[in-house]
């Protein structure tokens, strides 16, 4: 799932990278990916992230997610209608924990930061290729905004995610739909470690084949994700009014 999925063994595909952001499934760069997840059902969010076609639930209307990073905390705010398939992926998810403990890999200031390879390489080689519909575009990538990284294929969401560091509405017309922005924290988004930029970009297939291990190894500075998990949306606040005179 880029800013385009790419193969890391086709160079061509590195010509994308200041433009698309790049996921880890190589087959679908240059076709459609030939496993897709079936059309979600309604509720129900018993499964197991080891058998993506199981985790089908139809997420609530919106939802908050809390994320607990080694930075701090960040919330982000999940809207059904701007992108269905897509929120019901990132319901189903971070109900089942898939991103604890998951790296953020590519952090590239002035344009995005992007996770979604797990710290468990089996989840890594079970959901590169379960892949959702594409949904259309409803909302503007501007900051603060969350969208799925994607391949130039159709149909390539699967986990990849990224958020938006300023005005990316550029991306807009190349298909990138956002399902939800950051509502709390995002001084904690833009302070993560980005000093590799895009280095671990080129080497998302040694990352989803070996997991947190590589990144550990070879980019010990990058923050994670200690935690996802939805909590209660914050109540809206009751309008005011002036005190009656009599």
């Amino acid at each position: 799932m880029n800013i385009a999925k790419f193969a890391t063994t086709k160079p061509a595909a590195l010509l994308l990278s200041t433009v698309l952001i790049i996921a880890f499934a190589a087959p679908s760069l240059f076709g459609q990916t030939r496993h897709t997840t079936p059309r979600r059902k309604t509720v129900s969010t018993t499964g197991s992230l080891l058998h993506p076609a199981s985790l089908h639930a139809t997420a609530p209307a919106t939802y908050d997610v809390k994320f607990h990073t080694t930075k701090g905390d960040f919330t982000v705010q999940v809207t059904r209608a701007w992108a269905p398939n897509g929120a019901d992926r990132f319901y189903n998810l971070v109900e089942h924990h898939f991103y604890d403990d998951a790296t953020l890999f590519r952090v590239v200031a002035g344009f995005v930061v992007q996770f979604g390879i797990p710290a468990d390489p089996r989840y890594g080689k079970i959901w590169a290729n379960a892949n959702i519909k594409d949904d259309p575009v409803k909302e503007s990538n501007l900051r603060g905004y969350i969208t799925y990284a994607q391949s130039s294929a159709p149909n390539s969401r699967s986990t990849q995610v990224f958020v938006n560091f300023r005005d990316n509405s550029r991306l807009d017309s190349m298909g990138f739909a956002p399902f939800g922005k950051v509502i709390e924290g995002m001084s904690v988004v833009e302070s993560f470690y980005g000093g590799y930029a895009d280095q671990p970009t080129g080497m998302q297939d040694q990352i989803a084949n070996q997991g947190n291990a590589f990144l550990e190894k070879n980019f010990p500075k990058l923050d994670k994700i200690l935690t996802a998990r939805i909590v209660p949306a914050a109540p809206a606040h009751p309008a005011t009014h002036p005190p009656a005179h009599h």
